[in-house]
């Protein structure tokens, strides 16, 4: 039986708050059924026989406290993700699996460059990933209830295709694209490598978010606000680094802000937190190795637009609802807290300001009738 996560004090079930989803990878929340399945059907070997057995591997492999060794784990996510056929049940489970963690607006990030090996060509991949996402939704709708997303296109930056995927993502804008991202290895691949994709995408005013800040520091996140025009951070937690802790006492914690720190939080420039992946991969190690040790809440109590995200909700063995969870029991949130994330991510969202005040509204009803 899933576990069921309640908030200390009232009771209430998280599972049930309406939430918003900005940073979790396609290759990162397969079910572990599926993919057994799916690997069945190209002959691909596997680690484990059963679903049981591969949810332990995909727990210890994550572990490792490095972002290289966490990637390694989605050599296997991609591979069964090279057919159409493939692509498109696990876009139509990753909805239904948003929607059953109470997500009322999701964007889903992936790389189609990585999903060649079996013939599509990248838009065929786009549109494969599409046709199982409005499936998902259809699913969801006919289950009484409802759920939008949308697809950040991401481009791995060790490579150097970032113009090709950036006019891919502008293709098919009209049809299910909502943003661009860069992802994979960060230290050493700055964003300044793909300048010429973001100078592209800022004169087509596609919106952009960056992973900058999980396994690099400041530079690198310089780099993305301005080289990549990042509208948004995909984790970002290394922001803390440019805090300068002026002093404390047995209360208060007082802090200078940096010149990087103190644009992010003036420009109200959301950071996509993912707690659990943070610790896994060692975005936070300066700070600590313990959830309470992430500088989530000092980020927070200093007024950034912190958003709390899953990242890869299988390589964690998360949810939406357990990573809230955890920052609950970490920092003793209350559900106006859960409020305010929820309304930061929505103010956030890749969606013209019409539909993000709309997305406000459901979380404040929401919430309300909580």
């Amino acid at each position: 039986m899933p576990t069921e996560y309640r908030l200390e004090g009232d009771g209430t079930n998280i599972q049930a708050l309406p939430k918003i989803s900005l940073h979790d990878h396609l290759d990162g929340g397969l079910r572990p059924q599926t993919l057994l399945e799916l690997a069945d059907e190209i002959g691909h070997e596997v680690p484990a026989s059963d679903a049981e057995g591969l949810d332990r591997w995909f727990a210890e492999q994550s572990n490792s406290g490095s972002l290289v060794e966490y990637l390694k784990t989605f050599d296997l996510t991609t591979a069964v993700m090279q057919t159409r056929e493939g692509l498109t049940r696990v876009a139509r489970e990753f909805v239904q699996d948003l929607a059953a963690d109470g997500v009322i607006y999701g964007e889903i990030r992936w790389a189609p460059e990585q999903h060649l090996t079996r013939g599509l060509s990248l838009d065929e991949t786009v549109e494969a990933v599409q046709s199982g996402l409005e499936q998902g939704v259809d699913d969801v709708r006919a289950q009484g209830r409802g759920i939008r997303v949308g697809q950040l296109v991401t481009a791995m930056r060790h490579a150097d295709r970032g113009l090709e995927i950036a006019e891919l993502a502008v293709r098919h804008r009209d049809r299910g694209v909502v943003g661009f991202d860069i992802a994979g290895a960060e230290a050493g691949f700055l964003p300044s490598r793909h300048r010429t994709a973001f100078d592209y995408l800022a004169s087509q005013y596609l919106p952009v978010t960056v992973h900058a800040g999980e396994a690099d520091g400041l530079e690198s996140i310089r780099s993305a606000l301005f080289d990549g025009r990042a509208l948004r951070l995909g984790h970002g937690v290394r922001i803390a680094e440019d805090l300068i802790i002026d002093r404390q006492d047995d209360e208060n914690t007082y802090v200078s802000l940096g010149p990087v720190a103190q644009w992010v939080r003036d420009r109200e420039i959301a950071l996509e937190t993912s707690p659990s992946s943070n610790l896994q991969t060692g975005a936070i190690a300066a700070w600590g190795d313990e959830l309470i040790d992430h500088p989530f809440d000092l980020l927070y109590q200093l007024g950034f637009r912190v958003t709390v995200n899953t990242d890869n909700r299988l390589q964690s063995g998360t949810t939406l609802t357990r990573e809230l969870a955890l920052l609950s029991d970490a920092f003793g949130y209350d559900l106006e807290d859960f409020e305010t994330f929820q309304l930061n991510a929505a103010a956030a969202a890749f969606l013209p300001l019409d539909d993000r005040e709309e997305l406000a509204e459901q979380i404040q009803n929401g919430f309300d009738d909580a």
